[in-house]
């Protein structure tokens, strides 16, 4: 068994009996927690999906598209530390969480202003200095609020992906009828019914004490530390690849919207099994095999897309989504939370996520985006694959050593 469960269980011992009776209505908390989490993956559906579809209907190239990703994940390096710091210092993610919405829905929609490439790239940089905190702040909220509810994090998250796999098929049969303009209004929608019920959670806190952020910073000095957050970036450059290029690869195949949808549909589907499957049973197994194996799965999925003779083709490699992200994700997760003690909780995330959607996006945007554009999508992903197949070994070798010492 994994030394999550039992730090988690310590964590709880120390603060938890009498945080336990605070939760007068749990079921509540968690319905409201389940369409929060629907309802932002909707609208990252939405974003991921069919945004870079939409610029592309305005003319832009697919070079000009990843620099377009690539300034969300910049910002959000800066995003991520000023709101996950800000989070522990304040204890509180609701009311952060609801300043997030409110930013989003300002951003974009003022996409509707204008189709210069500068002017968006500065509102797609100012949208996702508000949206890219959302994720880690919502993981966060969520680990925070198995102790008072007594709901494991993946049956809670896995309402993100059933979110994300409705809103990629809908949203594709909607812009199919309709056209790629209506992307703004959709996101525009869905936005501001997530900030509604932003307002409806309730925080979830972590340890009482003073936030001593100098403990904080030697924590990211320690070697493991930083040589696990080494190996997850090299994994999540593969995965922003993918993410940011297989609508402009589908659609240059000849894929309509309605196949780009249901492919993303597929992959969010995916997810749900295996999330309930870790949700039940995944402490039971090492955090860095299981990562181990989700990177040779990555690979094993980008080879095949390299290789597709056809864009419907793309249906069942999707389906390996559940073997990969699904797996990653909530394994990652939960090593995170074996090396991050729970007070730096929120700010532990925001590392993780800089990591994840910050570094990673910037240079799966700007490099991916070279060599998508000068040597073809077959190299691009071929390239992802290696990537991932770095990052397995990593994960294995990391866990060797860690085993004998």
């Amino acid at each position: 068994m994994s030394s999550s469960s039992s730090s988690s269980s310590n964590i709880s011992s120390s603060s938890g009996t009498s945080e336990l009776s605070m939760s007068s209505s749990p079921k509540r908390e968690v319905l409201m927690l389940r369409i929060f989490l629907y309802l932002v993956y909707t609208t990252q559906a939405v974003v991921a999906t069919y945004l870079p579809l939409y610029f592309l209907d305005k003319g832009f190239s697919a070079s000009q598209i990843g620099v377009i990703y690539s300034c969300g994940p910049f910002i959000s390096i800066f995003a991520n530390l000023i709101f996950g710091t800000a989070s522990d210092k304040f204890r509180t993610i609701q009311k952060i969480m609801t300043l997030l919405m409110l930013g989003q829905l300002v951003m974009i929609s003022m996409l509707f202003m204008t189709n210069t490439f500068a002017v968006i790239c500065v509102i797609m940089l100012a949208y996702y200095f508000f949206q890219m905190p959302v994720n880690p702040l919502s993981d966060s909220l969520i680990l925070l609020s198995s102790r008072y509810t007594g709901t494991p994090f993946a049956l809670i998250r896995v309402f993100g992906s059933l979110g994300f796999a409705l809103s990629a098929f809908l949203g594709g049969q909607l812009l199919k009828s309709v056209g790629s303009p209506a992307t703004i209004p959709l996101a525009m929608s869905t936005i501001a019914l997530t900030l509604l019920i932003s307002l409806t959670l309730k925080d979830y806190q972590g340890s009482k004490r003073k936030v001593d952020f100098s403990g904080f910073l030697n924590l990211l000095r320690k070697p493991d530390i930083l040589i696990y957050f080494a190996i997850i970036f090299i994994l999540s450059v593969a995965h922003r690849m993918n993410e940011g290029f297989l609508g402009v690869t589908l659609r240059e195949m000849g894929a309509s919207d309605s196949l780009i949808g249901l492919a993303w549909m597929t992959s969010a589907i995916s997810e749900i099994p295996i999330l309930y499957l870790l949700g039940k049973y995944g402490h039971k197994f090492k955090e860095l095999p299981l990562l181990a194996i989700a990177g040779v799965m990555y690979a094993l999925r980008f080879f095949l897309i390299s290789e597709m003779p056809s864009p419907i083709w793309i249906i069942p490699i999707q389906a390996m989504h559940s073997v990969t992200f699904g797996i990653f994700m909530v394994t990652a997760l939960r090593y995170l939370t074996t090396i991050i003690p729970d007070e730096f909780r929120s700010s532990g995330q925001a590392v993780y996520a800089i990591v994840w959607s910050g570094f990673a996006g910037v240079v799966s945007g700007t490099v991916g985006g070279v060599i998508y554009q000068h040597y073809g999508s077959s190299t691009f992903f071929l390239t992802a694959t290696g990537l991932s197949l770095v990052a397995s070994a990593a994960f294995m070798v990391k866990h060797y050593f860690s085993r004998d010492h």
